[in-house]
């Protein structure tokens, strides 16, 4: 059999990552797999783990490259771990801040204190039975756990997005609390607290939330998501309002075709000319409109975005005040998303009191 024969062989027996150990227990001695990374057949995903270079090329996205990060360490632990915070949230399929660049998470029960190794950090903490989930073959923890675990290593930011993800996939708050009780004395739990009490699963993505969050520090309360309205035939739904403002993150996405990793189904001009209509037509009800990106509400850029939220509030303020009583006969509220959570939650783990 020559070398390209046990290649394929190689890859379809290991799947998309073959250790040192496997590719020579296959048949690959270890002077082929040296020969297949320098000429560049192969890269070296990390030591000892290797992968074929048009897999690693394809994995375009932010979260790819964090998947096969932690496919490729966790490959290396011998010891029972399950996959956590942010290594987990892609297993799971959630949407959150990723690390750059990116450091793998294990949870152990057998780890003498939380430690950072060579791109991975391993964490000492307690978990329950059911809150380990298998997905396509890969132990993690679940949602609840995993977006609280973001909030304590990351801080109240990261972890509300975390939560509005977990929130979106189904989960019911009562759960995020329940998940809460058993960490409510570990440390960094006020952040974990403050991120469940300001989750909201109303923001559609990472950058919503992240918006969300920029307009509350302009100290007028807590902004309402999907606020709809619905007039002769017509309705519209925006991300955010704010007394008589409204707030949209626009996405470059929304202007991309999916050939190029986008969404839109039609040209840019036509999606350009029918968000304008929409804008007019919502401001026809006597309302603002400020637009975010970005880079407004993550980054050096917040400042800036902040100073121009409130100059465009404040105008709105000014001519149309706060009040939307108004609005009543033509606001439509958007259906709430089906809770799909099984995990049990006693009425004890609600919303416990804060501490005076």
């Amino acid at each position: 059999m020559d070398d390209i024969e046990l290649r394929h062989q190689v890859f379809s027996t290991t799947g998309p990552l073959v250790t040192r150990e496997q590719a020579r227990a296959l048949g690959l001695a270890p002077r082929a797999v040296d020969r297949l990374v320098r000429t560049g057949a192969w890269v070296a995903v990390r030591r000892g783990v290797y992968a074929e270079r048009a897999y690693v090329e394809s994995c375009a996205h932010r979260t790819d490259l964090q998947r096969l990060a932690d496919d490729a360490a966790c490959l290396r632990i011998a010891r029972s771990h399950v996959r956590s915070h942010e290594s987990a949230a892609v297993v799971l399929g959630m949407q959150v801040l990723l690390p750059d660049p990116p450091l793998t998470h294990v949870t152990r029960p057998d780890v003498r204190g939380s430690r950072h190794e060579h791109g991975v950090k391993h964490h000492l903490a307690p978990y329950r039975p059911e809150q380990v989930l298998t997905v396509d073959g890969v132990r993690v923890l679940d949602h609840p756990r995993t977006a609280l675990d973001i909030a304590r290593e990351h801080g109240v930011v990261r972890g509300i997005v975390a939560a509005d993800s977990a929130l979106r996939a189904g989960v019911c708050r009562e759960c995020l609390w329940a998940a809460f009780a058993d960490m409510r004395c570990w440390p960094h739990s006020t952040a974990v607290r403050a991120a469940i009490e300001r989750s909201d699963p109303g923001s559609d993505s990472v950058g919503e939330s992240l918006a969300r969050i920029l307009v509350e520090r302009l100290g007028r309360g807590r902004p309402q998501t999907q606020f709809g309205l619905r007039r002769d035939g017509r309705t519209a739904f925006v991300d955010l309002r704010i007394g008589r403002q409204l707030v949209e993150l626009d996405g470059r996405l929304t202007y991309l075709p999916p050939s190029r990793g986008g969404v839109a189904s039609r040209s840019p001009d036509q999606v350009l000319w029918e968000e304008k209509r929409r804008q007019d037509w919502l401001c026809g009800f006597k309302l603002g409109m400020s637009r975010l990106t970005f880079d407004d509400v993550w980054g050096p850029g917040q400042a800036a975005a902040l100073a121009r939220l409130e100059r465009e509030v404040a105008d709105t303020e000014a001519r149309f005040g706060t009040d939307i009583s108004d609005l009543a006969p033509y606001v439509v509220r958007r259906l709430p998303r089906p809770v799909s959570c099984q995990l049990s939650c006693a009425p004890a783990t609600r919303t416990p009191r804060r501490r005076r």
